[in-house]
C-alpha cells in the first residue's frame, strides 16, 4: 500500500488515497515533528519541545509513548512507512522521502534551480507550489511549529520570486505585471520583488512608472530602515534611465547545488544543553524576523582556548541545517592561528560568492562590490553562515548577509562586543564543562564499562583537566589508543604539576593544550602578557584589580585595562563584576611562562602578600577598634594597600577576599614568607569567627602555627595558639581549646604582651561561663579588664566590662550587672565599636528581662540584632534572635517568639552548625524539638556563643 504525508496545509496521511486516522491535533503534531526529520532520529526531549514548547505535561514521556503507539497502529497497514526507536527517541522511516510533501517541495525546488532549461524550471516550480494546500501545519501552535511555519513561508515566497524571475526572462512580463504589483503591495520592502516590478513595467513601455516605483521604494527604505537600495536595484534603475534593457538576472548565479560546507560534527558530542537551547531560541527569532535587512540575527559564540566553541557551533549547525534549505557556508577565519595569516574579508567573501555559483570572471573587484554581490545573492534565501575563529568584528562585518532569512554564527576567543553594539549580535559565552558533563564526554569516547571500572581515576582526570573539553579529548584519545592502559596511570601523569601540560599533548598543534593556549597568548600586548604570567603566581581563586596592580607593579587604572584585555582574549573570565579568574590549566600555563620569562617572581609575590596583609589589617581595625594590634613591617613599594573608609567597606572587602586571603596564608608559608602567613591569619580571625567559618579558621591558624614555628617566632606562635583555641572552642572541642589558650597565655606573658593576655583571658572567661563555671569565668574576665586597662585600650575594657556584667547577671546580681554593662556601652560608643555595642545591648536586654522590664528588653535586643546584622556577625545574630524569642515568650507573645527562634535556627543551619552545637541545641530546645538535654544552665545564655568574638 502506498502512503503520502501532507504537512503543507492540514497534517494528514493518505494510504492508497484514503485518509489515515491520525487522531487529535497534538497527536498529529507528533507525526509532523517526526516527518520534518523523516529517516532521522528525533530524541524524546526534542520531540517534547516540538510538540509542547516549554509547557510540558507532567508525564510527557508517557504521553508521547501513547501518541506514538496510536500513530504506529494508524500506519500498520503499509510497509512503506513506520515509526521505530532510535538514539534515545523515535524515527519515522519512509521508503521515499518524497512521500512527504514538504520534502517533495524542497526536492522539486532543488531540481528547478539545477535545470538548464527555463521552461523545465518553470514546470518544476509550478509543480512545487501546487503542493501547498493552505498554511503549513494548520491548526498547530507551538513555538517550534510556528518558527518552522515561518521558515516554510519564506521558502514558498522565495520559490514564487524564482518562478517570476524565470518567467520575466521568458518574456511573460505583461501577464505577470498584475500579480507582481499585488505581491509588491503585500511586501513593500522586498527589493528583489521591486526590481521585478520595475522590469515588467519597463518592458510594458511604462518606464516612468518603473522609475516612480524605484523612487517610492527608495523613500520607504530610507524612512523605515535608514538604508539605500541594494546595488542590484540601483543597477536596474540606471539601465532604465539610460533607456537600456534592464539587466537580466544571470542564470549563472542560480544555485545548481546548495552549498553544504559545514565541517564534520564531533563524534559523541555531549553537554552544552543550555547553550544549544539559547541557539535554538535565536533560530526561532531569526525565522520570525520581519523581512528587512536589519533583522539579521548573529550569535557570537565566545570562550577560552580549547573550550569547544567550534565543536558546539558545528554540532548545532548540523542539527538545524534542515531549516536552511539554501545551504550552509563555512570559513575558518584563522584569527588566532600561529604563523599563518588570518583570512581576509576579501578572501572569505570571494569563497562564499563562488560557492553560491558565481563564476570567477563574474566576481567584481573590491571588497565593497563583492559584499554587495554576496548580499544580493543572499536575498530571499535561507542560508546558515558559520564564521569560525574570528579575530575581531572588522573581520566579520563584510561577511554578514543583509537577508532576513539568514543566520550567522561567529566563534571567537575575543569578546565581540562591537557586533552586539552595532549589529545587534547576541553574545553567547561558552564556559568550562561541569564535572558531570566532563564524565559524560569521557564515557562517550571510552565507553561505559571502562569509565565505570576506574571511578577514582576518572574523577581525578576530570578534576585535573579543569573542565576543558580539549584537555579531556586529548586524554580520551590517548586512552582509546591503548585500551589496556589503566586510566589510573593517566591520572598519575596529570597529577605531576610539572608535566600536566605535557600529558595533554595530542601529537599536533591543534590538539596540544599548551600550543592552543599559546595562540591566544601571542595576540596579547606585552604588558597584558606580563600580567597574565604574573597572575599565575596569585593563589586564587580570583583576583580584583587592586591586587593585580600590586602583582604587576602598575597603577590600578592600568591593571583594569590589562585585565579587560585578558578577559576579551578569554585568558581570564570575569565571573562576577570586578573579579577575574582562570581555570587550572591556564594557571599552569601562566606559571610555566612566568618561570621562563620573569626573574622578579619573588618580588611580585612579596608585593601581593603585602597588599593583602596591610589592607586586611586596616579592614580588621575597622571591624573591631582596639589598640596594640600586631606589628607589621613597612609595605613593599608597589603593593598599594587599599584604603577602606568604614566598617561597611571593610566587611565587603573581607567578604570578597577571604578565600584569597586563606589561600595566601598557605602560599606565604610555602614561599618562604612565614611571618606574612601568621600575620595574615591573625587579621582574618575576627571575620572568619563572625561569619561562622570555624573549620577554615582552624586550618588557617594551624598553618600559621607551623609557619611561626619554622622561624621560632614566639609572637606568631602565641597569636596562632589563641586563634586555634578560639576555633576549637567554636567547634565544641573545649579540652583542645583550653590547651591552646593556656599555651597562648604562657607565650604572651613571656613576651610581656598584655593585649594578647587580655584577649586570651577573655576567651577563657567565655568558655568557662559556657561550661557553668561562673566564678572561674568572672576571674578570667577581671584579669582581662586589668590587662586592657594597663594598655589603655577602651574597646577592650568595654568588652571585659560587658562580660563581667553578663556573668554577674547569671549570678543574680542584676543591678551590679546593669552598672557594668552601662559603663561598657559608653566606652564602646566612644570608640565606635559597633560589634561590641551589639553584644552589650544583648546583655542589657537579658538583664532587663530578668528584672521584668520586658518592653525595654525587646528594644535592647532589637538594637543588638540591627548591629549584629550590620557587622556581619551571623553567630551573634542567631544568639540575639534566640534571646529576643525568650523575651517574647515571657510576655506571652508566642508567635513572635516562634518566629525569632525559627529565624535563629535558619541562621545556624546556614552556618553549618551540627545539632550538637550548644547554640543550635538551645534553639532546638526552645522550639520543642529534639536537640539534647538541658544541662542545668540558663535556658539560653547568649555568651555561650557570643562573647565579643573579635576581641
Amino acid at each position: 500500500m502506498t502512503v503520502e504525508f501532507g504537512l503543507l496545509g492540514s497534517i494528514e496521511a493518505r494510504i492508497d488515497g484514503r485518509p489515515a486516522p491520525l487522531g487529535h491535533a497534538r497527536q498529529r503534531g507528533v507525526l509532523a515533528a517526526l516527518l520534518v526529520d523523516v529517516n532521522q532520529p528525533v530524541t524524546i526531549d526534542q520531540l517534547a519541545t516540538r510538540v509542547w514548547g516549554d509547557r510540558l505535561p507532567r508525564q510527557a514521556r508517557a504521553t508521547l509513548h501513547g501518541y506514538v503507539s496510536r500513530l504506529r497502529r494508524a500506519l500498520a497497514c503499509t510497509s512503506e512507512a513506520g515509526i521505530g526507536r532510535g538514539c534515545g527517541g523515535y524515527v519515522l522511516t519512509a521508503a521515499d522521502t518524497a512521500t512527504v510533501d514538504l520534502h517533495l517541495f524542497r526536492g522539486l525546488l532543488a531540481s528547478a534551480r539545477a535545470a538548464e532549461d527555463d521552461r523545465r524550471a518553470v514546470a518544476l516550480h509550478e509543480q512545487a507550489l501546487r503542493l501547498w494546500r493552505a498554511e503549513a501545519f494548520a491548526a498547530l501552535d507551538t513555538p517550534w511549529i510556528n518558527a518552522l511555519r515561518d521558515t516554510l513561508e519564506q521558502e514558498r515566497f522565495a520559490a514564487q520570486l524564482d518562478l517570476d524571475e524565470i518567467k520575466l526572462r521568458l518574456g511573460h512580463h505583461a501577464a505577470l505585471l498584475p500579480q507582481l504589483a499585488a505581491r509588491a503591495a503585500a511586501h513593500p520592502l522586498d527589493e528583489r520583488l521591486a526590481g521585478q516590478v520595475m522590469i515588467a513595467l519597463h518592458r510594458c513601455g511604462r518606464a516612468a512608472d518603473a522609475l516612480d516605483h524605484y523612487r517610492r521604494m527608495r523613500c520607504r527604505l530610507r524612512a523605515e530602515l535608514g538604508i539605500e537600495p541594494a546595488p542590484a536595484l540601483r543597477e536596474i534603475q540606471a539601465a532604465i534611465l539610460r533607456q537600456d534593457a534592464p539587466p537580466r538576472p544571470p542564470a549563472a548565479v542560480r544555485l545548481h547545488t546548495p552549498p553544504a560546507q559545514l565541517p564534520l560534527s564531533v563524534a559523541a558530542f555531549t553537554g552544552r544543553d543550555v547553550e544549544i537551547a539559547r541557539l535554538d531560541h535565536l533560530l526561532c527569532g531569526s525565522v520570525r524576523a520581519a523581512p528587512a535587512p536589519t533583522s539579521v540575527v548573529i550569535s557570537a559564540v565566545e570562550g577560552t582556548a580549547g573550550v569547544g566553541k567550534t565543536a558546539l557551533a558545528v554540532h548545532w549547525a548540523h542539527r538545524v541545517r534542515a531549516a536552511f534549505p539554501d545551504g550552509q557556508l563555512y570559513v575558518n577565519l584563522r584569527g588566532f592561528a600561529p604563523e599563518v595569516a588570518a583570512v581576509s574579508p576579501e578572501e572569505a567573501v570571494r569563497g562564499f560568492v563562488s560557492a553560491l555559483g558565481v563564476p570567477p570572471g563574474h566576481i567584481p573587484a573590491g571588497l565593497e562590490a563583492q559584499t554587495g554581490l554576496f548580499r544580493s545573492l543572499m536575498a530571499d534565501r535561507r542560508v546558515l553562515i558559520l564564521l569560525d575563529n574570528a579575530r575581531d568584528a572588522d573581520q566579520v562585518r563584510p561577511l554578514l548577509p543583509g537577508a532576513p532569512g539568514c543566520l550567522t554564527l561567529v566563534t571567537s576567543r575575543n569578546r565581540l562586543t562591537g557586533l552586539a553594539v552595532a549589529e545587534g549580535a547576541q553574545l553567547l559565552a561558552v564556559d568550562l564543562l561541569t564535572p558531570g558533563q566532563a564524565q559524560d564526554l569521557l564515557t562517550g569516547r571510552l565507553g561505559v564499562c571502562r569509565v565505570e571500572a576506574e571511578p577514582a581515576a576518572v574523577d581525578e582526570i576530570v578534576a585535573r583537566c579543569a573542565g576543558l573539553p580539549l584537555a579531556l579529548a586529548v586524554v580520551a584519545a590517548r586512552a582509546a589508543a591503548q585500551p589496556s592502559f589503566p586510566l589510573a596511570l593517566l591520572a598519575e601523569e596529570l597529577r605531576r604539576d610539572g608535566s600536566r601540560l605535557d600529558a595533554l599533548d595530542g601529537g599536533d598543534p591543534a590538539s596540544q593544550v599548551r600550543a592552543v593556549f599559546s595562540w591566544s597568548y601571542r595576540m596579547l600586548s606585552p604588558d597584558a602578557a606580563r600580567m597574565f604570567r604574573l597572575l599565575g603566581l596569585h593563589p586564587g581563586p580570583d583576583v580584583a584589580a587592586p591586587a593585580a596592580a600590586a602583582v604587576a607593579h602598575v597603577t590600578e587604572e592600568h591593571a583594569r585595562a590589562l585585565l579587560a584585555e585578558l578577559t576579551r582574549a578569554h585568558l581570564l573570565t570575569e565571573h562576577v563584576p570586578g573579579r577575574h579568574a582562570f581555570h587550572d590549566l591556564l594557571r599552569a600555563y601562566a606559571i610555566e611562562l612566568a618561570g621562563a620569562h620573569d626573574r622578579d617572581r619573588r618580588e611580585a609575590i612579596h608585593r601581593m602578600l603585602d597588599h593583602y596583609l596591610h589592607t586586611a589589617c586596616t579592614a580588621d581595625a575597622l571591624l573591631t577598634p582596639r589598640l596594640n594590634r600586631i606589628m607589621l613591617p613597612s609595605a613593599q613599594s608597589g603593593s598599594a594597600p587599599q584604603e577602606l573608609a568604614d566598617h561597611r567597606e571593610s566587611l565587603a572587602w573581607f567578604t570578597a577576599e577571604h578565600r584569597v586571603l586563606v589561600a595566601a596564608v598557605e602560599q606565604a608559608r610555602g614561599a618562604g614568607f612565614e611571618p606574612r602567613a601568621w600575620q595574615l591569619a591573625s587579621t582574618l580571625t575576627t571575620f572568619l569567627d563572625r561569619q561562622g567559618y570555624w573549620q577554615t579558621l582552624a586550618a588557617v591558624q594551624t598553618t600559621a602555627l607551623e609557619a611561626a614555628g619554622c622561624r621560632g617566632d614566639a609572637a606568631g606562635q602565641a597569636d596562632a595558639h589563641r586563634g586555634l583555641g578560639l576555633a576549637h572552642d567554636r567547634l565544641d572541642r573545649p579540652e583542645d581549646a583550653r590547651a591552646h589558650y593556656l599555651l597562648a597565655l604562657d607565650l604572651f606573658s613571656g613576651l610581656g604582651n598584655r593585649t594578647g593576655q587580655a584577649r586570651t583571658h577573655q576567651h577563657l572567661a567565655r568558655m568557662s561561663e559556657s561550661q557553668g563555671r561562673r566564678r572561674q569565668a568572672l576571674e578570667h574576665a577581671h584579669h582581662s579588664l586589668e590587662h586592657y586597662r594597663a594598655v589603655g585600650d577602651p574597646a577592650g575594657q568595654s568588652a571585659a566590662l560587658n562580660h563581667i556584667g553578663w556573668i554577674l547577671a547569671q549570678l543574680g546580681d542584676h543591678h551590679q550587672a546593669l552598672d557594668h554593662c552601662r559603663r561598657a556601652l559608653a566606652l564602646a560608643q566612644r570608640v565606635g565599636d559597633l560589634n561590641g555595642q551589639a553584644h552589650i545591648w544583648d546583655s542589657l536586654g537579658y538583664i532587663r528581662r530578668r528584672l521584668g522590664q520586658y518592653d525595654q528588653a525587646v528594644g535592647h535586643h532589637r538594637q543588638a540584632l540591627a548591629l549584629f546584622h550590620q557587622t556581619g556577625d551571623r553567630h551573634g545574630e542567631a544568639a540575639g534572635l534566640a534571646c529576643l524569642g525568650e523575651t517574647h515568650r515571657a510576655t506571652t507573645h508566642a508567635d513572635a517568639a516562634h518566629e525569632a527562634w525559627v529565624r535563629a535556627l535558619e541562621i545556624t543551619h546556614e552556618l553549618g552548625l551540627p545539632d550538637a552545637d550548644p547554640l543550635r541545641t538551645r534553639i532546638l530546645h526552645l522550639l520543642g524539638r529534639p536537640g539534647g538535654p538541658d544541662q542545668g544552665r540558663p535556658l539560653f545564655s547568649p555568651h555561650n556563643s557570643q562573647v565579643p568574638s573579635s576581641k
